[in-house]
């Protein structure tokens, strides 16, 4: 038989610092579990879009041109290719995030102006 995930026990056990992990594959997306509360490094991947769903928190999501901050309860997909960095707008963020299993992630430098005020 199957059973559910709870997503709130295990965010709960990520007292800090940022964890990732593989909940679930779907068809040939995996949906992974962070929890950060400090930034990620900025990257892209080229194979493939990434859709993140705030769970808990704000997650910022910074992009060459500005950034956009996610409530619970919001979704947004960067598209394949797109440079972007997430980071907690506050204490801590727990999302769910989609994409590719197995895609390719290469590291970025931050974009000229950044660390922008914000």
């Amino acid at each position: 038989m199957i059973e559910p995930i709870d997503i709130g026990a295990l965010a709960g056990d990520t007292l800090q610092g940022y964890s990732n992990r593989v909940l679930t594959s779907v068809n040939d997306h995996d949906v992974h579990l962070s929890v950060m509360d400090d930034p990620y490094f900025w990257h892209l991947h080229p194979d493939s879009d990434e859709t993140f769903l705030v769970i808990e928190g704000v997650l910022t999501i910074d992009f060459d041109d500005g950034s956009v901050d996610l409530q619970s309860g919001q979704l947004l997909t960067v598209p394949a290719g797109m440079r972007h960095r997430t980071r907690p707008h506050g204490a801590r963020s727990v999302n769910l995030t989609v994409e590719k299993a197995n895609t390719t992630m290469i590291r970025c430098e931050a974009p000229s102006g950044w660390p922008r005020s914000s």
